[in-house]
């Protein structure tokens, strides 16, 4: 464990920057101080931009821009192309990054999503909880590696910072039973109208994210974010979303389970890093599905 001498503080089960007495166990750390720093902004702000810092950067992600051009089925996205893209699989596998997730969530991280987008999704604005959740909760993220440089103009990524500590809301929260949908998308649309009204209500700031080649955005599970517009069409925007989760949780997507009914819609993972299908565990146990 990277905290020590906690014996009088309560071990929850929850990622530690969520934890009531998270400004104790930071000082108790043996982080040095720009690492607590980093640390306490992530808990505070929801997010943290960072050099992914991976060897040879400009030749992988033009090697992985020219290699999937052929595969985009959807224009919008491929997924998982690390199953037959070593690039791909090398950005979200990428040392710098999992030490940090790490550092940021005292487990260890899991990778087992990847996206690649070869231009601005435009998506509305949401919370990764919708989509993956975990027992206990909190322990999953999001991060987005640039591939070129992005600006306002080819649509950035957007987020808004502190979202996170906000409630984590799902179908049930708007009376709606996500295990009955005739396809999983079926109400979301009553979802994306109520966080707009959710961003509106508490006057949430929205940032886009400009930020360099190969420099990353990591988000925790919670934090609105979304698609900006495509101000100049002519432009690509060609980036990786890599999603994590960490070990030692059980793993399922809420926007097509009903828990309270038992009829959760669990999540069959594999870690990208080791090739490995992950079990599910439940303070401990593990969980056969």
């Amino acid at each position: 464990m990277i905290v020590d001498n906690i014996a009088k503080i309560p071990q929850l089960n929850l990622p530690w920057i969520e934890s009531p007495f998270f400004d104790q166990l930071l000082a108790q750390s043996n982080l040095d101080e720009e690492t607590k720093k980093k640390v306490k902004y992530f808990a505070a702000h929801g997010y943290l931009i960072i050099d992914s810092e991976i060897p040879n950067f400009d030749r992988i992600a033009e090697q992985i821009i020219n290699q999937l051009e052929s595969h985009y089925i959807d224009p919008h996205r491929i997924q998982d192309a690390w199953k037959f893209n070593d690039d791909v699989r090398t950005i979200a596998t990428a040392p710098k990054v999992l030490s940090i997730l790490k550092t940021l969530y005292q487990r260890e991280p899991i990778p087992f999503q990847t996206l690649n987008f070869p231009q601005g999704t435009e998506q509305s604005t949401h919370s990764d909880t919708i989509h993956f959740h975990c027992v206990p909760a909190g322990f999953m993220c999001g991060v987005w590696v640039a591939l070129e440089d992005i600006d306002v103009n080819n649509g950035p990524l957007h987020y808004y910072p502190g979202s996170h500590k906000l409630p984590i809301f799902d179908l049930n929260n708007l009376g709606i039973k996500g295990s009955y949908q005739q396809h999983p998308y079926e109400y979301y649309s009553v979802y994306e109208n109520f966080i707009e009204s959710l961003i509106s209500h508490y006057q949430l700031e929205k940032i886009d994210l400009c930020i360099r080649k190969g420099q990353a955005l990591i988000w925790s599970a919670n934090l609105l974010h979304g698609g900006s517009k495509i101000l100049d069409p002519t432009r690509s925007r060609h980036s990786q979303v890599t999603h994590y989760y960490f070990d030692n949780c059980l793993y399922y997507t809420p926007l097509l389970s009903d828990p309270f009914l038992k009829r959760i819609s669990m999540k069959e993972i594999t870690n990208i890093a080791t090739g490995k299908e992950v079990k599910h565990y439940y303070n401990g146990q593990e969980i056969k599905l």
